[in-house]
């Protein structure tokens, strides 16, 4: 498969070694300082783009990639994405599509998956309260982290706020998220913890290898619920 990566920081290097291990090829690498390429022939020849960029640029390189007819795979977070969803249905037509994750590690997918049983378990038990903490490095723009929003999300906003979610920033730590449910009695505590960003590398490149020839929008759970 032929990979064009829009943005080429930490994440983008690390996507890059991955899918080469994986047999694909990279035929085009865009970042801030040749947006130009949006508008070549390798970018052009891609099977599919993969963005990890930031929040203000996202929804601009998805249009562009869509211009140049490229289906992307998208991981930036901190942006409105449902903004984007419909458009992504309507180019359908044009064989083009996204699929967004807030996270594409394996791990916190399943982390996902208990975190919204243990909640739907908790609604009988209306003396627990839940808590939100994430950590992450301290070069990562947005906060709550994307995952913590859709955390959060899965809970139900009447029960964990935005203003119920502690966001921490030190060190190169690649992502901690833990889900407390507190009461008099006890607590009872749900986490995953990053490694390293190549968990999140990987699904990407996962769902890549999966969204290849499919169109509209799409979620990385149709890939793990496989």
């Amino acid at each position: 498969m032929k990979i064009a990566l829009i943005g080429y920081g930490k994440m983008g290097h690390m996507i890059e070694s991955i899918a080469k291990e994986r047999g694909h090829k990279i035929v085009s690498i865009i970042d801030q300082n040749n947006l130009d390429e949006f508008e070549s022939i390798a970018f052009a020849s891609a099977d599919i783009a993969i963005e990890f960029t930031t929040p203000q640029t996202a929804a601009s390189n998805i249009l562009r990639a869509w211009a140049a007819g490229i289906p992307v795979v998208c991981g930036t977070t901190g942006w409105n994405v449902d903004s984007i969803k419909q458009e992504a249905e309507n180019k359908k037509a044009d064989g083009v599509g996204l699929m967004w994750s807030s996270n594409y590690s394996i791990g916190v997918n399943i982390l996902f998956a208990i975190n919204k049983q243990l909640a739907k378990f908790m609604e009988a038990y209306p003396n627990y309260t839940p808590h939100l903490t994430e950590v992450h490095h301290i070069h990562k723009l947005d906060a709550p982290s994307g995952t913590a929003k859709t955390l959060q999300e899965d809970i139900g906003d009447s029960k964990l706020a935005i203003k119920d979610i502690e966001s921490i920033r030190e060190g190169e730590i690649a992502g901690i998220h833990t889900v407390t449910w507190d009461s008099e009695i006890d607590t009872i505590n749900i986490s995953h913890s990053a490694k390293s960003r190549k968990g999140f590398a990987l699904g990407a490149v996962i769902a890549a290898e999966w969204m290849k020839g499919k169109t509209g929008w799409h979620d990385f759970n149709e890939v793990i619920s496989q």
